[in-house]
């Protein structure tokens, strides 16, 4: 296990409006921001065609080939996630959502791209003083958390 201990920075609503994308618009927002560690939550409506990453074809194959479904119709979403720099300082949102309509439900990863229908609202939690970033994993063509625990 890795850890590194963090504050409570900063907390941001923002309110992304019909056809806003995420992760872009979220992740541009961040960088103006400077804000490059922290935890967002997303209620909203996602747009027909949004995508999702619904798991691994194969759950033991390296690398990692990932299964995507776009969505059919609008539906309800919610979501949560984290938010930590890549090798080169820029925010990087790692967050998964359930989407529904009706009586059924996708959950999977929005990093495939998910299209607001109507409204999106995002609260985003900053947090200073972690020593955490999201490094390239060879293996399995992820960009994994790096912790380093402050004396």
């Amino acid at each position: 296990m890795q850890y590194s201990q963090g504050n409570l920075g900063r907390i941001f609503a923002l309110r992304l409006e019909d056809g806003e994308l995420m992760p872009q618009t979220l992740e541009d927002f961040l960088v103006a921001q400077g804000l490059t560690h922290g935890l967002a939550f997303m209620v909203g409506g996602a747009e027909d065609g949004s995508r999702l990453v619904v798991g691994p074809e194969d759950g033991r194959a390296l690398p990692v080939n990932p299964m995507v479904t776009a969505l059919i119709g609008a539906h309800e979403v919610l979501g949560v996630g984290t938010i930590f720099p890549n090798e080169t300082g820029r925010p990087v949102l790692h967050m998964h959502g359930a989407c529904g309509r009706e009586r059924a439900t996708i959950t999977g990863c929005i990093r495939a791209g998910i299209k607001t229908w109507h409204i999106l609202e995002i609260i985003v939690l900053e947090i200073t003083g972690l020593a955490a970033t999201r490094l390239p994993d060879a293996a399995t063509g992820f960009h994994l958390l790096q912790c380093t625990p402050q004396e």
